[in-house]
């Protein structure tokens, strides 16, 4: 815990490989000191077909998965800092976004916890 999915255009990988993607994206969260590192996921689905606004524009939009307990300016700060750290990558492409969603503490359960 934490998650971070990115979807995003495939063509993304012609400007930076996905790797350099992934790390970037796993360093930000990490630089606030709100996770531990090694609990930190980042995830890519790159994706062939796909509209924008009925236009083929590229696009990258992180969905991030945190446990509740972050304050809403922690989580707002969070998606600037990844939001600008993608934008400083991809400074063309002017469809790039983050959202946050909470986990449930209470309704939360992986297989460490059986």
């Amino acid at each position: 815990m934490p998650h971070f999915i990115l979807d995003c255009s495939e063509n993304v990988f012609e400007k930076h490989a996905e790797e350099q993607i992934l790390e970037q994206v796993h360093l930000v969260p990490n630089a606030t000191q709100l996770f531990s590192e090694d609990d930190t996921r980042v995830r890519v689905n790159p994706f062939r077909k796909y509209l924008v606004g009925n236009k083929r524009d590229d696009f990258l939009h992180v969905f991030a998965y945190v446990m509740e307990g972050r304050s809403v300016e922690q989580k707002a700060n969070l998606s600037k800092k990844v939001v600008q750290r993608l934008t400083d990558m991809f400074p063309d492409i002017s469809k790039t976004a983050m959202n946050i969603c909470d986990f449930e503490n209470a309704t939360y359960f992986n297989r460490d916890l059986l």
